[in-house]
């Protein structure tokens, strides 16, 4: 494997982001969904950003002051004289007056429609307390009819005193004449009250499905959370969102994520209906967000795409279709990941497995031969040691010259709890480690009871990784977590609190240098998706991606981090989003009118 200079010095088939009840696939092969056209495409004016503090995340060329763009890509990197001495007549100019320019981030794992749908619907996201969340219900349910489904999301216990699973009986209490179901934070639990459970049929009687628990008190009766795959009992109740809800939702998560600094969002699993609405939002000019995606399987969706192949030029170069999501096991949160040993709160438990691996191992060996890179969510130290023991009997089964792709750079998802003999193995067999630094303070409160002091060693072991040869690739984990990416930085070279806060057990060697966290974001996500020839650093000849931030994040103080805001996001030479304090045009040698700023 490469080295890109991201290394050491010395959450199954089913969105756990979404409400996931998607239209029917539509039928049409993936070749057709991805060659719908794009709007005809009007090349951004050449631009000349000068007087910046450029990181370029190039070990060539570091720092830079200046850049030249013409036609969306670089021409020029270095000093602010000799680019203006070569930028093009009618080239237009930006003086960023010494703020801070970065390559273009890239969120290497998110759940698009999901960041949109949060906007949207029942949000429970920083719900404080148990009291808090049931006085939002009853509110909320007092906006609907008597007998409507209602649904939100975004609520995480583990902060709460006690930090206890809600129940059905204190849904019942706010809201008892509509069913409702709320999912979990990270979409691996939900709590649904006795009106949701009656019209699932859930009771006492009921059993725990493959893969899931429902959770049942002292006297066998439900409480109302289901984990895992338990969740599809009452799921697939619910009313679907419309072609027209999901395509609103999908640009909401778009238009948020470019003003949060974000040139490209990688896709953790969709369906490819999704990609078509997608690729029609493209051609409707409603998305300037570059994506890279994945499909949920396994399913009919992935039997499709590994019988047409890879496509790696959809919808105008902004939406590769070259990957296979795939679950292992569950979340840490909910106790549904699969640990090697018992969870140490919970000693009758070792979490779930959400497939088999007689199901997965065909699919990764067909992958191998048709060029279709595997990602697999994979928490719990067992389920990442089963999943890299599939991988590599993958890689023995299907020897690289029966490969589509002699490197295949297939990934696991999450990567957050490791049997320290299961680091090494990462670089060893080439696959990324593609994780979400911000999970690491979010289950700061939880972890240490869950894993116990030993098992921590091997959690969220960003900085092993690295030192072991592995390729990091930072993410959100979107909506799960915010999905800013300052916050992903901050959690990663700080290991603490938004506040500040880290217990003496939670191995702050852990932490990676400024340098390693910038390249976690923008050009190991790259090369996770095959493109580090053309985007995660600010070199000539490649895409003219680039955030802009208020502050020096590479030499400010850690609490600093978390009050830089994004000034300007740029994708291709167009200045997707400014904020109304960003650096504005002016005319360099010629008078041709300025580009349109979304402020």
């Amino acid at each position: 494997m490469p080295n890109i200079g991201t290394r050491s010095p010395g959450r199954a088939g089913r969105q756990p982001g979404a409400r996931t009840m998607l239209g029917p696939f539509c039928g049409l092969s993936v070749l057709f969904l991805l060659t719908i056209p794009a709007a005809t495409a009007v090349a951004a004016a050449p631009l000349i950003l000068t007087s910046g503090n450029f990181y370029t995340a190039a070990d060539s060329q570091p720092r830079a002051e200046a850049v030249v763009i013409v036609e969306g890509r670089i021409t020029f990197v270095g000093k602010a004289a000799d680019a203006l001495r070569r930028a093009p007549a009618n080239a237009q100019r930006i003086d960023l007056q010494g703020v801070t320019v970065v390559p273009g981030l890239t969120d290497a794992h998110a759940h698009l429609a999901a960041i949109g749908e949060r906007e949207l619907t029942f949000n429970l996201e920083g719900t404080a307390s148990l009291g808090e969340l049931k006085n939002k219900l009853h509110e909320r349910g007092n906006q609907g009819k008597p007998g409507d489904w209602l649904f939100g999301r975004g609520w995480i216990e583990s902060r709460w005193t006690p930090p206890a699973f809600p129940t059905r009986n204190d849904l019942d209490m706010a809201v008892p004449d509509r069913p409702v179901v709320l999912r979990r934070a990270d979409g691996h639990a939900l709590v649904a009250n006795s009106l949701a459970l009656q019209r699932a049929g859930i009771d006492r009687n009921t059993a725990d499905p493959a893969g899931g628990s429902i959770l049942k008190d002292a006297t066998g009766e439900p409480t109302g959370m289901l984990i895992d795959n338990a969740q599809d009992i009452v799921l697939h109740l619910l009313p679907p969102p419309t072609d027209t809800e999901r395509a609103q939702a999908l640009e909401l998560g778009a238009q948020r994520s470019v003003r949060l600094g974000w040139t490209q969002l990688q896709i953790a699993g969709n369906s490819l209906h999704e990609v078509d609405q997608i690729c029609r939002l493209y051609g409707q000019g409603r998305i300037k967000l570059r994506l890279y995606d994945a499909i949920y399987g396994p399913g009919p969706d992935v039997k499709r795409l590994l019988s047409d192949g890879p496509s790696l030029h959809g919808c105008g170069d902004k939406l590769p279709v070259r990957s296979i999501k795939l679950y292992i096991d569950g979340a840490l949160g909910s106790r549904g990941a699969a640990l090697l040993a018992p969870y140490s709160d919970a000693p009758a438990s070792s979490g779930l497995l959400l497939n088999t691996q007689e199901k997965l191992f065909p699919i990764l060996t067909q992958a191998l031969r048709r060029g279709i890179q595997v990602e697999t969510h994979s928490i719990g130290d067992r389920g990442n040691r089963i999943m890299l023991d599939l991988y590599e009997r993958a890689f023995a089964t299907v020897p690289v010259k029966q490969r589509a792709v002699a490197e295949p750079r297939w990934r696991i998802e999450h990567a957050q709890i490791l049997n320290p003999a299961d680091i090494p193995r990462f670089a060893r067999l080439g696959v990324i480690a593609s994780m979400q630094p911000s999970h690491a303070i979010g289950d700061l409160y939880f972890a240490p009871s869950r894993l116990g002091p030993e098992r921590l060693a091997g959690a969220y072991a960003w900085h092993s990784l690295l030192d072991s040869g592995a390729i990091v690739a930072a993410g959100t984990d979107a909506p799960v977590e915010k999905g800013d990416p300052l916050i992903e930085f901050y959690a990663a070279v700080a290991r603490r609190s938004l506040q500040g806060f880290a217990d003496a057990n939670w191995h702050l060697e852990q932490r990676v240098s400024r340098a390693q966290a910038l390249k976690m974001l923008s050009l190991s996500p790259a090369y996770a998706a095959f493109q580090e020839k053309v985007r995660g650093s600010i070199e000539p000849g490649k895409l003219a991606d680039f955030t802009v931030l208020s502050s020096d994040i590479m030499t400010i103080p850690e609490a600093q981090i978390l009050r830089t805001h994004v000034l300007m996001t740029i994708i291709g030479g167009e200045v997707v989003y400014a904020a109304p304090d960003a650096p504005a045009h002016q005319a360099v040698a010629s008078s041709a009118g300025n580009p349109t700023l979304q402020r």
